[in-house]
């Protein structure tokens, strides 16, 4: 039963990965300004499918009784499924090829990259929280936010890895940012958000 539940849990991040991948293909190809609004259909369509996206999950982890578990079963599906929706996006476009190279040549293993990640856990987090609470604007409003601001997004990240074809280990940087930002975010918002009831 245990790993039948991992199972489920690895086949909704797989899907989640699969929309965020629609999102971020928009947004290689079209680029701003209209690019980071379509990427937003990609965390709408998570929310409303209930599907497992760990920069969506990982700040409600002692909210909606997820198991640390489940979060690293997420995350490692995330990532998987990503690269390879990636990669199949890069084989079919040159054009989205040669954003996502050009994309991965602006991330560097720092210290601001790492503030970028969380700063992006935290828009991620209030975007989810304002959604459970009846509202779509937090993610329609909070994913452009964070893409025009240039923080960084680890799922995003790694299906743009896939598209380039190429490995960049910022992305576990960027997967702990994103963590650390949204628990930062649920700790000092947990009073005021509450817990959804559906």
């Amino acid at each position: 039963m245990k790993l039948k539940n991992y199972v489920r849990v690895a086949r909704l991040a797989a899907g989640a990965s699969l929309l965020i991948g629609l999102g971020d293909y928009a947004l290689l190809k079209i680029g701003t300004p209209l690019g980071p609004f379509l990427f937003a259909f990609g965390l709408l369509g998570v929310c409303v499918l209930k599907l497992n996206l760990f920069t969506g999950k990982c700040g409600f982890l002692f909210e909606d009784g997820l198991k640390l578990s489940e979060l690293i079963v997420i995350l490692v599906a995330n990532l998987v499924f990503g690269y390879l929706v990636g990669m199949l996006f890069g084989l079919i476009d040159e054009e989205v090829f040669m954003a996502a190279n050009n994309k991965m040549a602006s991330w560097e293993f720092s210290g601001e990259f790492f503030l970028k990640s969380a700063l992006c856990g935290v828009i991620m987090y209030l975007a989810v929280a304002i959604y459970k609470k009846g509202s779509p604007l937090g993610i329609l409003l909070g994913v452009p936010l964070f893409i025009f601001c240039g923080f960084q997004h680890s799922i995003a990240n790694v299906i743009t890895m896939g598209a380039a074809m190429g490995l960049d280990w910022s992305v576990l940087l960027c997967a702990a940012g994103n963590f650390v930002g949204a628990l930062v975010a649920w700790a000092l918002c947990s009073g005021i958000v509450k817990k959804s009831t559906s």
